[in-house]
């Protein structure tokens, strides 16, 4: 079967479509046929090389996978899929992630346990279904799940054009919350606003810090006003500190990540002055991904899609993705 893979870590140049075997449905397993496959911000990390992270080698990226069911491997529980309906893959299992330290789904086929495949809603396409799970689960786990996000509530989401960011900007929009987007991009400024952000900070001319506390006031310690309700920062690095100085008393920092530095300082005093709390949120469950799903099919999420294209223009769409070209999903398809 035709399969993108890279052989060693290194320049987007080393991802190359090959002739690999095909795989075969093991115990509890379907062959599926791989529909499209969307990228995500840890795919040029992995291609590059993660310290401390052992990827098997070679490896097939793409962890967020549209497929349809082709063959049944042995025990099976035939009554839950039938052949040749679409599915969606959860690519996180026991033994690790796909794309990562698992093989991904930038190829023709792969075999998949059953407990990881979902149904695709007759609403939802083969590309919107590719969109999902990574950014948009672990977003909507990480602001409902954990962070008990509810209408009505003021949220600064730092990194907004990021691929979790977008997703955040959304989500927190379908509940009814106030989103201040802030970002370094001036040009991706429009299309966060496009995306449901009611107010864009270009970080490289203005403090959020100063933007909050024009907008909504400066918190206090004596009362639930000035600040946001809710401050998500999955960056870390130096605006790890600084988000504290704009959540209002009973406010809470959200986070699932550390893209800027997992080691920054804090200043406790504003959490216990100001009664805030840190939740932290890893990844999803199954149920997020469901969630996803029925959101899209009832029509109250459309996934951002910066781009589709075909699965042999791979090195350019990982090398933009990288170079922060990319606002939303960039989805490939797989030649049937």
């Amino acid at each position: 079967m035709r399969a993108i893979v890279f052989n060693e870590h290194g320049p987007f140049e080393n991802l190359q479509e090959a002739e690999i075997p095909q795989p075969e449905a093991g115990p509890g397993q379907l062959l599926l046929r791989v529909k499209a496959v969307s990228l995500n911000g840890f795919d040029p990390m992995v291609m590059r090389g993660i310290p401390g992270l052992r990827t098997p080698l070679p490896m097939i990226p793409g962890a967020d996978i549209s497929a349809e069911v082709v063959e049944f491997g042995p025990d099976v529980d035939q009554s839950k899929f039938s052949l040749g309906q679409r599915v969606a893959i959860n690519p996180s299992n026991d033994r690790g992630m796909m794309g990562e330290t698992l093989r991904g789904g930038m190829c023709e086929f792969i075999a998949v346990d059953q407990s990881q495949i979902l149904p695709i809603p007759d609403d939802v396409t083969d590309v919107q279904a590719a969109c999902l799970p990574t950014a948009y689960a672990t977003a909507y786990r990480m602001l409902f799940s954990r962070g008990g996000v509810k209408s009505g509530e003021s949220i600064l989401i730092l990194g907004a054009s990021g691929g979790v960011g977008t997703c955040c900007i959304q989500l927190a929009k379908a509940a009814g919350c106030h989103v201040i987007a802030v970002t370094s991009s001036k040009d991706k400024a429009e299309k966060l606003k496009a995306i449901g952000a009611d107010d864009v900070v270009d970080a490289s001319e203005t403090s959020y810090v100063d933007f909050v506390i024009d907008k909504f006031g400066k918190p206090r310690t004596k009362g639930p006003t000035g600040g946001v309700d809710v401050c998500v920062n999955y960056s870390g690095g130096d605006s790890w500190a600084e988000c504290f100085k704009v959540v209002k008393r009973d406010g809470r920092i959200l986070t699932c990540g550390a893209t800027a530095g997992y080691d920054p300082k804090t200043d406790i005093r504003y959490i216990w002055s100001f009664e805030q709390t840190i939740i932290g949120s890893n990844g999803w469950r199954q149920s997020d991904h469901e969630r996803m799903l029925d959101m899209i099919a009832k029509g109250e999420l459309d996934p951002v899609i910066d781009r589709v294209v075909p699965m042999s223009d791979v090195q350019s769409a990982m090398r933009d993705l990288h170079d922060r070209k990319v606002t939303g999903k960039v989805v490939l398809t797989v030649p049937q």
